[in-house]
């Protein structure tokens, strides 16, 4: 005797796989929203917070780029820049890696040329001139109940870009620039 369950399943499975077929971006309508990859903020300076998914699947969203991208803007200027949508993988990536779904406390994304110079010249050292944060190839956060250098190792062991550790400002430095490490 056959399984009457087992046939309205492959029914079922075969009306789905021609809506596929026939519909573009049906499959991925269908798709389990676990291939949504969320991501979430505290702004330090801004007292401002966003949490977004912000690609689905391999595709990025482009209204959560946008609002990412004015999220993240120069706080001192409010210049918004053009952020790295890489760097969202990398985050991403990270929280994966300390098994967190906690927000990333955000000191500095974006950065005006301006605003590097003004830094890299009144602070005493410790900004590049050729910054990535003025490319939004960049940005310096922390996770509140996660140790820094936890942060650290897992950003260094995803080998995927730069990773600057300031223990005594309380971040860690994240790029997508070359793999490298310092701090």
């Amino acid at each position: 005797m056959k399984n009457p369950h087992r046939r309205l399943f492959l029914g079922r499975s075969a009306q789905v796989a021609m809506a596929g077929a026939l519909l573009p971006g049906a499959a991925r309508a269908l798709a389990p929203t676990a291939a949504a990859r969320r991501l979430s903020f505290n702004h330090l300076h801004t007292n401002e917070r966003t949490a977004l998914v912000y690609a689905v699947g391999g595709d990025f969203v482009p209204t959560a780029l946008d609002r990412l991208n004015h999220f993240l803007r120069d706080h001192y200027t409010q210049e918004v820049g053009q952020m790295d949508p890489e760097l969202y993988h990398l985050l991403h990536a990270v929280r994966r890696e300390l098994a967190t779904e906690l927000p990333f406390h955000v000191i500095s994304g974006y950065r005006s040329p301006h605003t590097n110079e003004t830094l890299r010249t009144t602070r005493g050292g410790g900004v590049a001139k050729r910054s990535l944060h003025m490319d939004g190839k960049a940005i310096d956060v922390r996770l509140p109940g996660v140790a820094l250098t936890d942060l650290r190792d897992a950003a260094i062991a995803l080998k995927a870009g730069g990773v600057g550790y300031y223990a005594q400002d309380d971040f860690v430095h994240i790029d997508t620039g070359r793999v490298r490490s310092w701090g």
